[in-house]
Formats: C-alpha cells, sequence, structure tokens
C-alpha cells in the first residue's frame, strides 16, 4: 500500500514521535510511505484533487533503523512529486490543528477538508475526517458521557468562571478550549484568585475558556492510554498506556510542558471508562485516539496527533506500531472483498 502521513510540516517531526513510528514500521512491513503537509494540495482545473507528496525512499526495508528512517524522511523533506489522491491508499491524519490556529489559520482545517475530498475519492483517511470537523476543539469531548467527564464550563465571562469557582470549592483548572500540550493551563484558587483577570485575557486571545473541577487524585499525574478501533490498545495483556506525572507544583503532565514517563498497570477502572465512550469512537469512525484518564475521569480525547506511542512500547517491550499498522492492512483487504459496500467511517474502525 501508498500510507500517507499529513502533519503541520515536516521540520516539526522528531525519531521518537508517534508518526514516525507507525512511518517507520509501515515502511519496515514493505509498505510505500510518504509525508503530506497543509501548503500540499492541489485542486486542477478538472476538479481533480492531487497533492505533492513527499516520498521516502525504500532503503533498506526491515533492516533500516528508524533514525536512518527519519534521516531519510529529512532528505525526501526537500523535493515532492505531484501524484493523484486515488494514488494513495491510506491518508492518516497526524496534524494538529491547535498549531496552526494562530500563526497559519489558513492551515488549521485545510487538512481536514482535504480529507473529506480524499476519502469521496475511495482513500481510507484515518480518523474519518466528516468527525474531525467536529472535533477541531475541545467542545467534541463534551458529547461523551457525562459519567466520564469533569464538571466543566466553556464560557468568555469572568464573572461567570468566578460564580463556577465558587460553587465548586473555589479551586478550578483554567484552559483554552483549543489547545494541546498543556500550553495556556492555569489553576485557580484562594492565593492566584487576584490574577484571575490576567488569567481569563491570557486564554481568552485564542478563544472560548474551559472552567473545570479538579479531579480527584490529579496530584498522582494523568494516564495516556491509547484506543484502536474503539478499544484499549494491547498485545497479550500489555496496554500501550503510560502515566505521566507534571513537575512539581504544575498542573500539567504533558510530556512536552515537563511531565515524565512511568509505567502504569491498567486495572477495571480504566478499561471501565474506555467502555463508556467506545460506541461514541466506533460511530464517529476514530480509528487511534489518545485518552488522557485521572481516577475516574476522562480529562481528554486527543484524536488529532495523540503521542508517546514509543514510550508505551518501550515500559511493555512489545511494538504497538505492528498491531497499528497490521489494523490499516486489514482494512484495506476488508475493503477490496467489499468494494463499495462500507463508508469511510465504518471501515475506519473495522
Amino acid at each position: 500500500m501508498l500510507i500517507a502521513f499529513y502533519v503541520n510540516s515536516i521540520e516539526d517531526e522528531y525519531p521518537r514521535y508517534t508518526t514516525t513510528v507507525l512511518a517507520h514500521e509501515a515502511s519496515r512491513r514493505g509498505h510505500d510511505v510518504c509525508y503530506i503537509t497543509p501548503g500540499d494540495f492541489v485542486l486542477s482545473p478538472e476538479d481533480t484533487l492531487q497533492v505533492h507528496a513527499r516520498r521516502i525512499p525504500a532503503g533498506k526495508g526491515k533492516t533500516r533503523s528508524r533514525e536512518e528512517f527519519f534521516k531519510a524522511l529529512k532528505s525526501a523533506g526537500k523535493k515532492s512529486t505531484l501524484i493523484n489522491i486515488d494514488e494513495l491508499d491510506v491518508l492518516m491524519m497526524r496534524s494538529d490543528p491547535s498549531n496552526d490556529a494562530i500563526d497559519r489559520p489558513w492551515a488549521e482545517k485545510i487538512g481536514i477538508q482535504f480529507g473529506q475530498r480524499a476519502a469521496h475519492a475511495g482513500v481510507l483517511v484515518l480518523n474519518d475526517p466528516d468527525t474531525l470537523t467536529q472535533a477541531i476543539n475541545k467542545l467534541y469531548f463534551q458529547s461523551f458521557p457525562r459519567e466520564v467527564r469533569a464538571k466543566t464550563l466553556i464560557c468568555r465571562n469572568t464573572n461567570d468562571i468566578k460564580a463556577f469557582a465558587k460553587a465548586n470549592g473555589g479551586k478550578v483548572v483554567l484552559k483554552p478550549l483549543q489547545g494541546s500540550g498543556g500550553q495556556g493551563v492555569f489553576v485557580l484558587d484562594a492565593k492566584s484568585a487576584g490574577n484571575l483577570n490576567q488569567m481569563v485575557e491570557a486564554i481568552e486571545r485564542d478563544g472560548y475558556i474551559i472552567a473545570q473541577t479538579v479531579v480527584p487524585e490529579a496530584d498522582k499525574g494523568d494516564i495516556r492510554m491509547f484506543m484502536m478501533n474503539g478499544y484499549p490498545l494491547q498485545i497479550d495483556g500489555k496496554y500501550a498506556a503510560m502515566r505521566r506525572v507534571g513537575a512539581e507544583d504544575d498542573v500539567r503532565s504533558n510530556i512536552h510542558a515537563g511531565g515524565t514517563a512511568k509505567a502504569v498497570k491498567i486495572t477495571d477502572r480504566e478499561l471501565r471508562l474506555a467502555e463508556l465512550i467506545r460506541p461514541k469512537l466506533q460511530a464517529d469512525g476514530m480509528f487511534l485516539v489518545g485518552i488522557d484518564i485521572i481516577g475516574d475521569t476522562i480529562l481528554e480525547v486527543n484524536v488529532f496527533s495523540p503521542g508517546n506511542l514509543l514510550s508505551c512500547s518501550d515500559m511493555s517491550g512489545v511494538n504497538f506500531a505492528a498491531k497499528i499498522i497490521g489494523s490499516i492492512e486489514r482494512k484495506l483487504e476488508i475493503r477490496d472483498e467489499y468494494p463499495g459496500h462500507f463508508t469511510n467511517a465504518a471501515l475506519a474502525v473495522m
């Protein structure tokens, strides 16, 4: 198969990124791999969708290391080949729209929009682009069962936030409706209450504000767990999961925000939460997502570019990327066995 990975930019990729790990595994299994960025799409006068693809040379196949693969990617990023979109078998959406929202607003949604056209052309697009349009910010998460979510207020009004904080013990977490990586996250409590206006001003520049009650056990960090085809990703009882612990006195546990990764044992408690969100993930065609769990609460469902897959594999001693690529291979077999029978969303989670 020819599998394309859509990313914000090749310059911002790294050898340990989940996208690199997946692309390397696909190449290792003998598949053709290319990368696409927001400025690479072309809609011809004949309404044919094309794309400037950066193809990674086949190289040494199974013997090529991830570092060697990444070096080939960096070289390939300097040149591209114009191809018709239907030459792709799979398009994996691995960009984070929030990374483009400020500096390149034109790029924020363009991948999803062209991804929809790619799906109409018969390309298997993962995750399903029609649903990704709804998940462009954290408002999507509010459509999951209330039982799994922290008590949440979404607004742009300081007085509303004050009232919400007062009604919930005076301590809440504030963060932007759209964002990732722990950026723009503040804790409002008795000590910081005098800075509320500054907090609101810092967040509302980018849109709406999320105010959430502080989840019990937050001091232990959160658990990042991968879900594939609606179910927790696991091999022989070993789950693609890790505990992320924030730096001292830092509410954020994201690795990019200074958190550290530790091994974690997945219990019935986490599996129950995963089961509660499974129906919607499957209905929405969400093939690969990352969920962030604290205690009995899911804080976030990352449907665009969940990270830390390699760390999960290293801690568990298994190759989760192989199972992910294997699942994609099976989807293409199903597509060929039942031509035109399934929607992109349905096929995405089979």
